[in-house]
């Protein structure tokens, strides 16, 4: 299997993003002397000649819309080369394994899949897959693997170049943008979060030689901006300034934006006037609600006031605060969604946020943490396992029909490029409405002004 094209990896969606996760398979696979084949197949087409060539196919789903996509692509795989193994890799694969194994795929790995896939990759070669360490098959199961991977740079001359990716759009400017990784993992345990059955709070840290080299091929490829895509950047706060620095030395006139919680922006607000003046261009983080009894229900360790503070603290220090929202779950109500609307009005920062995070709706996979909540047996409805989710309602039915018309109204609005604050608008006309109030848009857009440019990157960021 050490010829070109046995290997066959694919990526289907990273966000708009070079695929990290096929750059690192690819080089621990080079290192061991295998010659795999890459195809992203966001913006590359997956031949049936690659297909019929591969012994070995291997799919990253690290989301859950990287799923719904690899799991099209395997069964094209498995009724064009039935005899190839497919394995599916990443956050999303172990959760929903006992599903996938069925008749979609042969194996699945979670945690750091490297080592694991290595020696799934030995036992394919040999014939002997009856029980591999991190790897979950028909024959036997694996829980994830979390044991420090022997990283490596990533191999990203064979993938995309960054020109066909998301990029940094400043004052009408667009730079190419690049991605990497700090760390893998996360030390907090949100119930909602997918990253919290499989690492249970564990991280691991990426060498700083090795992110830095990273980088630096990136660089090389014209890249000017690059995207810290950490669960938490400040998990390790030490180490990511480290970095920061470090690349503010080498390359000072590249940016990058991070994802950070709240509760950290708060507790390490004495870093961020630096993390500033070495190219920070905005900050990601995880708001999901104003309504505290959500935030409680999904453990994020920050309350409506700390999301305040948060918005006020990063406008001070001149950093712009994106946040992710998740405004669609059991807890919410139409009168705390109609105050997250208003919130963002009143403060002037509807263009911070990108309207797909008005229309998330909470995702339920199987082993979420959110299983074994106490009052999880009130709203968990039962497992629709071909959808990779448990279904539920809202006691509310105001509120699921809503999220409906929303989810509907930015879909529209992305496809027709639509200006993001007419968006806002009709998103709050329909909330409004579902109370039995109106809202004339117009007005509402011309009240609220000419909006701010500010730095953002061209792929909307959602979980």
């Amino acid at each position: 299997m050490r010829s070109l094209g046995d290997i066959l990896l694919i990526s289907c969606y990273e966000l708009g993003h070079q695929p990290f996760h096929l750059a690192s398979l690819c080089a621990m696979l080079q290192q061991a002397g295998y010659a795999p084949v890459t195809v992203d197949t966001a913006v590359e087409t997956l031949t049936e000649e690659a297909i019929s060539r591969a012994q070995l196919v291997a799919i990253s789903v690290p989301m859950h819309t990287a799923l719904r996509l690899g799991q099209q692509i395997a069964l094209r795989v498995r009724s064009i080369n039935p005899t190839a193994s497919i394995c599916f890799y990443g956050l999303y694969a172990l959760l929903n394994a006992d599903y996938l194994l069925q008749d979609t795929i042969d194996a699945a790995i979670g945690g750091e899949y490297e080592g694991p896939f290595l020696n799934y990759v030995a036992a394919v070669e040999q014939g002997k897959i009856e029980s591999i360490a991190g790897v979950t098959t028909r024959q036997s199961k694996s829980g994830p693997w979390l044991k420090r991977t022997s990283f490596i740079v990533p191999a990203r001359l064979q993938l995309p170049t960054p020109d066909h990716y998301a990029r940094l759009e400043t004052s009408g400017v667009a730079s190419l943008a690049g991605y990497t990784e700090t760390t893998r993992g996360c030390k907090h345990t949100c119930l909602h979060c997918p990253i919290t059955p499989i690492y249970n709070g564990r991280f691991f840290a990426v060498p700083a030689e090795i992110v830095l080299a990273d980088i630096r091929t990136q660089v090389k490829q014209g890249v000017a901006h690059i995207t810290f895509g950490d669960p938490d950047f400040f998990n390790g706060p030490g180490h990511a300034m480290r970095i920061t620095r470090a690349l503010h030395q080498e390359f000072p006139g590249i940016t990058f934006d991070a994802t950070i919680k709240i509760e950290h922006l708060l507790k390490h607000r004495h870093l961020l006037p630096e993390l500033k003046s070495l190219g920070c261009a905005f900050t990601v983080s995880a708001v999901e609600s104003l309504n505290d009894n959500v935030l409680r229900h999904l453990d994020k360790g920050h309350t409506s006031a700390d999301v305040a503070e948060a918005f006020e603290l990063m406008a001070q220090v001149g950093i712009p605060l994106r946040p992710s929202l998740l405004p669609f779950s059991p807890w919410e109500t139409l009168e705390s969604y109609i105050t997250l609307l208003n919130f963002f009005e009143e403060r002037r920062l509807i263009e911070q946020i990108d309207p797909i995070h008005f229309s998330i709706r909470l995702l339920v996979p199987p082993g979420s943490a959110l299983l074994d909540t106490a009052d999880s047996p009130q709203w968990l409805g039962e497992l629709d396992s071909a959808a990779f989710t448990y279904r539920w309602r809202h006691i509310d039915s105001r509120m699921d029909a809503l999220h409906q018309k929303v989810a509907t109204l930015v879909e529209r609005a992305e496809r027709a490029k639509s200006n993001p604050i007419e968006t806002f608008f009709h998103i709050k006309a329909m909330a409004l409405a579902t109370s039995g109030k109106e809202l004339n848009m117009e007005e509402a857009a011309q009240e609220y002004g000419n909006p701010r440019v500010l730095p953002h990157l061209t792929e909307s960021w959602f979980c």
